[in-house]
């Protein structure tokens, strides 16, 4: 994740969760400092390590963190996942905001080495647009942490030309060509099909991307004879994970899944503080 947009976002979230000051946090007015642990309650895949630090680092810049399980690896129910020493009121202030982002990322990620262990052959899974509004780039990177990939990140960046677009145009040859025209040559041009003839005309339109959308994996290795091997192929509507392997046995290059962003399972991840490092002892007790 970019650091810059990362830090900026954890900004926004700790902020709408602290807001003027954590009331339960500051009932402790001594500076003990404590050290609390992150640790998994089941099996899955890391993701979000840098929120741990950078999330730490903006609330108390003294706070040390120390990730013991990198982003991309699995763990096992009872792993200690990190570490965090610090003042007791940054570390209980932090833990909320950093542990359900810690939590969902993983959960993704869990999800995603899941789908991407039942492919066959070169497919790969990927993600969609079906994003929470404000978490893309997080649960993205989850899907990336996982062993998937991303599609588009916005529409900004790909033409997606889905059945509300092309109901606009006379053709699908009409639509790519003004996809062409108006963005320009460096812009892929993606056409999602429903049926046989919708794919050949993508094809003879020069689609870059040709979506099999909502097709069983034997319209899908029919279709695959009408195109060509420079065009890149994705299936996508539906597939269940039970199903994945029938797709990519298929051939297609690509299997693009909502649900891996929009109804994975945050991982049940837990922080226990252990006990005080040391007290402040300059406090007058008299």
């Amino acid at each position: 994740m970019n650091p810059l947009l990362l830090k900026k976002q954890l900004q926004e979230f700790l902020i709408e969760d602290i807001g003027s000051g954590d009331l339960s946090a500051s009932l402790f007015e001594d500076h003990t400092e404590v050290t609390a642990t992150i640790i998994a309650k089941e099996n899955g895949v890391m993701a979000g390590g840098q929120i741990l630090s950078i999330g730490y680092e903006l609330i108390d810049h003294t706070v040390q963190t120390s990730i013991f399980v990198n982003d991309g690896e699995m763990f096992n129910a009872g792993t200690v996942l990190a570490e965090i020493t610090g003042r007791r009121q940054s570390v209980l202030s932090g833990e909320r905001v950093i542990l359900n982002l810690l939590q969902r990322l993983s959960g993704i990620a869990t999800l995603t080495a899941k789908a991407v262990s039942s492919c066959e052959g070169e497919t790969r899974i990927c993600d969609t647009r079906k994003t929470t509004p404000g978490l893309r780039m997080f649960e993205k990177y989850a899907v990336r942490c996982g062993g998937g990939f991303n599609h588009r990140f916005g529409l900004y960046d790909t033409v997606m030309l889905k059945d509300n677009h092309l109901a606009g145009f006379p053709s699908i040859r009409d639509a790519v060509e003004t996809a062409r025209e108006k963005c320009g040559h460096t812009v892929k041009v993606e056409v999602e099909t429903e049926t046989e003839e919708q794919v050949i005309e993508a094809v003879l339109a020069g689609a870059d991307i040709i979506m099999f959308d909502n097709c069983t994996p034997e319209e899908i290795k029919q279709r695959l004879t009408h195109v060509p091997s420079h065009i890149i192929t994705e299936a996508s509507g539906g597939i269940t994970l039970e199903e994945i392997k029938k797709y990519s046995e298929t051939g297609v290059d690509y299997i693009s899944l909502g649900y891996l962003t929009h109804s994975y399972k945050a991982l049940d991840i837990s922080m226990n503080v252990k006990g005080v490092v040391k007290h402040d002892v300059t406090k007058n007790v008299f």
